[in-house]
């Protein structure tokens, strides 16, 4: 009668160490899509960006997603506003800050004398909404942030205002509280960016706009200074 390992060999299944060997070649290849991927996206233009987003599959947030939300604005805007990821509207219209912290966004915009789409753009962190508008999750961030800076790339800022505590942890690489990023610009590879709180925080914390509107004062004052962080 013949072995086990006979049998297995007249199958064509041995030696058993073929399959690590595969595995192993698969997580060697996995960093050159990686790298792929970014450099595909480091590469686009404008007329190919949002569709390019549209097609992401990269993190599971594209599974729930009626619409994916690239970004709006100026393609050449001064200021540049980054949130933290859509909402059900914002996925409902493939737009940022839409619905009610949209309306308070666009009213701060014209206390300072700007509108959207006039020398502004305004993206977020992810492109997808997270599930029950939660915080996004480090590797859903991670798996969007080539876009990101690619946008940062196309754009070109003179200043960026992070629009919440996720999207100015994320940007500035840091674990703070907003209370402590507030009030001074950082350096953002050489563009000053200064934090505020996010509209939707402040639609249900109405004594803190007075804070956001020092944070967008002090973001005009340096912005008219033509202040580059050293």
């Amino acid at each position: 009668m013949a072995t086990r390992d006979e049998l297995l060999a007249a199958l064509g299944l041995t030696p058993v160490w073929r399959l690590r060997a595969a595995a192993q070649e698969d997580r060697a290849s996995a960093p050159i899509v990686v790298a792929d991927r970014a450099a595909r996206i480091a590469a686009l233009e404008w007329r190919d960006f949002a569709a390019d987003v549209d097609a992401c599959t990269e993190c599971p947030l594209h599974r729930g997603r009626k619409k994916s939300v690239p970004g709006v604005g100026d393609p050449r805007a001064e200021w540049l506003f980054i949130g933290e990821g859509p909402g059900a509207e914002e996925d409902a219209k493939g737009e940022p800050f839409v619905g009610q912290a949209g309306r308070l966004l666009d009213n701060m915009l014209a206390a300072l004398g700007l509108a959207r789409g006039e020398n502004v753009y305004i993206a977020n962190c992810v492109k997808c909404r997270p599930p029950g508008n939660r915080t996004p999750e480090p590797a859903e961030i991670e798996a969007c942030r080539p876009y990101l800076d690619r946008q940062l790339a196309l754009i070109r800022p003179r200043l960026i205002v992070a629009l919440g505590k996720s999207a100015a942890t994320t940007l500035l690489n840091v674990d703070a509280t907003i209370g402590s990023l507030r009030g001074r610009a950082h350096d953002f590879g050489g563009i000053p960016l200064v934090v505020t709180y996010h509209p939707a925080y402040l639609l249900r914390n109405l004594p803190d706009k007075a804070k956001a509107w020092e944070d967008l004062l002090l973001a005009r004052r340096t912005l008219a200074a033509g202040d580059r962080v050293a």
